[in-house]
C-alpha cells in the first residue's frame, strides 16, 4: 500500500508497524515540490500542514484513495472535494495543548502589556506603570470543543469566570448555544475564538458581534482568519475601543503594509499556536495509530461526517 506523508519523521513512524500489519510504502510530499510519484497509486494521504495547491485536481487523480488523514483539526480545504467512498479524518486533539498554551500566553501578554515592555527594553527605557490583569476577568470561549476545553483547563488557576459557547447548547455541561452570543458578549472581558472554519463561522465576528463586546475587551483569535471581518475589527482597533491578539490573519502570510500590522492594540503571531514539539509528537502518534486501525479494519478516530 502506498501512502503519501508530509515529512520524513512521519514516514519513520510508519516504518515498523506491529506484527501482522502489512508493510506500507511511504512517499514524502510536502506540498511544495514535485509530486513524489503517481497519485493514481495512493491509497492513504496525509496532507501537509499547509494545504498544497490544486487539491481538487490532485484528489481527482487519486483513483485508489481510501483515506485522507489530515494533521490539522480544520479540514475545510478538503471537505468540498473528498471523492465518494473516501474517508476523511482530522487531527482533533493533536494541537490542543499548543493552541491552548498560546491562548493563555496571548491573553496575559496583551493584558500585562508585554509587547509594550519589550519595545521599551529595546529602547533601554524603564517604563514603569500599572497594567490590567487576567484575575477576576470573565472569559468567553466561542467554540467549546477539545481546544476550548483545553483552554479552560489552563485558565483554572487564574481566578476567572468562564462562559462556554458551542454551535448548540449543552445544558448538562453548562454550554450555551451560539444563538445566545448577543446576550453573552457584553459580559466578557476576553473573547476567545477557537471555532473551525466552516460556512457557518465565516465572518461570524462582524461589526454587530464586535459592537456587543464591552469597551476595552480583548478578542483572541486562535481559529481562522476567515472567522473575523478584518475591516470591522480594524475599525474598532483604530477607535481604541477593543484589543486583539491574533494568531491567524485574513491573508496568510499577512503582507507588508497590511493595516493590521500597525493598528493600535493588536498583538500578532504568524499562525504558530499549534507549532510545538508536543503537537509534533501527538501528530506522529495519531498518524501511526490511524494507519494501524485502517490496515487492521478497526474503526477510525476523528472521522468527519457532516458538521465538525
Amino acid at each position: 500500500m502506498k501512502i503519501w506523508v508530509p515529512s520524513q519523521d512521519i514516514a519513520d513512524t510508519l516504518s515498523d508497524l506491529p506484527e501482522g500489519i502489512p508493510p506500507v510504502e511511504c512517499l514524502i510530499y510536502d506540498g511544495r515540490g514535485p509530486l513524489p510519484g503517481a497519485p493514481e497509486e495512493v491509497e492513504v494521504w496525509v496532507p501537509p500542514l499547509v494545504p498544497p495547491p490544486d487539491i481538487p485536481g490532485l484528489l481527482r487523480r487519486m483513483v485508489r484513495l481510501r483515506l485522507i488523514q489530515t494533521v490539522t483539526a480544520g479540514v475545510d480545504p478538503y471537505i468540498p472535494h473528498v471523492p465518494e467512498g473516501v474517508t476523511l479524518c482530522n487531527a482533533r486533539g493533536v494541537h490542543d495543548a499548543g493552541t491552548a498554551e498560546w491562548v493563555v500566553g496571548a491573553i496575559i501578554a496583551v493584558l500585562r502589556e508585554f509587547p509594550h515592555f519589550a519595545a521599551a527594553q529595546a529602547r533601554q527605557k524603564w517604563d514603569y506603570h500599572h497594567t490590567r490583569a487576567l484575575a477576576d476577568s470573565t472569559v468567553l470561549i466561542v467554540g467549546y470543543g477539545s481546544i476550548g476545553k483545553a483552554v479552560e483547563r489552563r485558565l483554572a488557576g487564574f481566578d476567572v469566570e468562564i462562559i462556554r459557547v458551542a454551535r448548540t447548547a449543552r445544558k448538562a455541561e453548562g454550554v450555551h448555544g451560539v444563538d445566545e452570543l448577543p446576550d453573552l458578549l457584553p459580559r466578557a472581558d476576553v473573547v476567545v475564538l477557537v471555532v473551525p472554519a466552516t460556512a457557518e463561522t465565516a465572518g461570524m465576528v462582524d461589526a454587530k458581534f464586535l459592537a456587543r463586546m464591552k469597551d476595552g475587551a480583548l478578542l483572541v483569535n486562535a481559529a481562522r482568519g476567515s472567522v473575523v471581518d478584518a475591516d470591522a475589527l480594524l475599525a474598532e482597533l483604530n477607535r481604541g475601543r477593543l484589543l486583539a491578539a491574533l494568531d491567524v490573519a485574513p491573508i496568510e502570510p499577512l503582507p507588508p503594509g497590511h493595516p493590521l500590522w500597525t493598528a493600535p492594540g493588536v498583538f500578532i503571531t504568524p499562525h504558530v499556536a499549534g507549532s510545538t514539539p508536543a503537537s509534533r509528537r501527538r501528530m506522529r502518534a495519531l498518524v501511526r495509530d490511524q494507519v494501524v486501525r485502517f490496515l487492521s479494519g478497526r474503526p477510525l478516530d476523528n472521522m468527519i461526517t457532516g458538521h465538525y
